[in-house]
């Protein structure tokens, strides 16, 4: 049975993040239908035409809903302490992340299913209408496939991370080759991406070439962790595997913010046509969380590399999953323009995550962007512009949500 069309009309403003149109991709005085999952139309509100229902927007903003194409919401347990620990001077360490296994594999399935059911209801709350989340908090084989196939319930995509960090007593190079074979099989159903922490305290540059390149052969999309706690080869390493993506970006030296931006150099951003490149992930609320430098997202959109922002929302080092928080402090402390900030969080993802493209001929509908022919996933502001979520920071600005179609908020 065919869903009724629903008019939304009386949008103050309509940011549609659109490369196809304006630079700023901002309509005024907007309206858009959505005719079962997917926009059918868009344009001036003057113009609409009738459709079943309709929703008046009574002069607020409307966005795409946020895409956040990294998270880490399968886990149980608690890390309150190191937090604490960590605002008080301690460094933080990739360590950590084992306090969080214990309690994960003593989870049972109902309650990991429970536990990721609520975070993503929290992300849908916030706007977010396509979210990514990654394994990483089983690190053995039955573990990583259980948290694989719980994740894949709930997500829309899933990330094979086993390669998060090396189990208490086990041998850094055998269990590399457990994630590269036996484990890697075991997810291989549940995933269409692989990543791996290529970073001090978790997987070294040849431990993590091997795992990308078995992940690869076994047909994953790539991802990588790099570049958090200090300058390494992860930035290096995405680009030599043509990765979506390379996520965390603090530490950059021009080779790494060149290496970035020559990916793209087949790309028109006007346009969003041509041969993509490695996206340069930006997680600012771990930065702030772990108190490192927060990623240098103003010199890799002026150099040319396309940027994503998104939550990592996990227990240790970013426990929210809140976007507008991180489009805020994109704005107040990265350098970012509103627009930019807003983009990163909607287009940015979904280039991440391999969706910006679609349409009605080929049914994959494409998120991150209002357009005729993508998903209708949509948020709507209790604010006249998008400026309000940085300046108004922390306020519950979320009036409505949209996802396929379906009103969710």
């Amino acid at each position: 049975m065919t869903r009724p069309s629903t008019l939304i009309t009386n949008i103050g403003e309509l940011t549609t993040v659109d490369p196809a149109r304006s630079a700023e991709g901002v309509l005024r005085n907007a309206a858009v239908v959505m005719e079962g999952e997917r926009i059918s139309w868009l344009g001036s509100a003057a113009d609409a035409p009738d459709a079943d229902s309709r929703f008046d927007a009574e002069g607020r903003a409307l966005l795409p809903g946020w895409v956040d194409s990294h998270t880490h919401l399968v886990f149980a347990g608690d890390r309150t302490a190191e937090f604490e620990a960590r605002m008080a001077g301690q460094d933080y360490a990739a360590g950590g992340i084992a306090v969080t296994v214990a309690a994960t594999r003593g989870a049972s399935d109902y309650d990991l299913t429970r536990l990721l059911l609520g975070r993503a209801a929290e992300a849908v709350a916030g706007g977010t209408t396509y979210l990514e989340t990654k394994t990483g908090y089983g690190l053995s084989v039955e573990q990583e496939a259980r948290s694989a196939r719980i994740a894949s319930t709930v997500a829309d995509q899933v990330t094979y991370l086993g390669a998060h960090l090396v189990p208490a007593g086990a041998d850094a190079d055998e269990y590399t080759e457990l994630v590269c074979g036996g484990m890697l099989a075991a997810v291989r159903p549940y995933v269409q991406w692989a990543d791996v922490f290529c970073e001090r305290g978790a997987f070294t540059e040849e431990q993590s070439r091997r795992v990308l390149a078995a992940c690869r052969d076994a047909g994953l999309g790539l991802r990588v962790h790099g570049n958090q706690l200090g300058e390494g080869p992860g930035v290096q390493l995405a680009v030599e595997f043509a990765a979506a993506s390379v996520d965390h970006v603090n530490y950059l030296t021009d080779d790494d913010v060149d290496a970035l931006a020559g990916t793209w150099s087949g790309w028109d951003t006007r346009g969003g046509t041509g041969e993509r490149g490695t996206v340069a992930t930006c997680l600012p609320a771990c930065d702030l969380s772990t108190r490192q430098p927060l990623a240098r997202g103003r010199r890799l959109l002026d150099a040319g590399v396309e940027i994503a922002l998104a939550s990592n929302c996990n227990p240790g080092t970013s426990y929210t999953s809140s976007m507008n928080y991180c489009v805020a402090t994109a704005v107040l402390q990265m350098g970012l323009s509103v627009h930019e900030a807003v983009r990163a969080a909607t287009y940015g993802g979904a280039l991440a995550l391999g969706r910006h493209r679609g349409s009605d001929e080929d049914g994959l509908r494409a998120v991150g962007s209002v357009a005729v022919g993508h998903r209708a996933d949509l948020h709507l502001l209790n604010a006249p512009s998008a400026t309000h979520l940085a300046y108004r920071p922390g306020m519950p600005l979320t009036a409505a949500v949209w996802r396929a179609g379906e009103r969710a908020v």
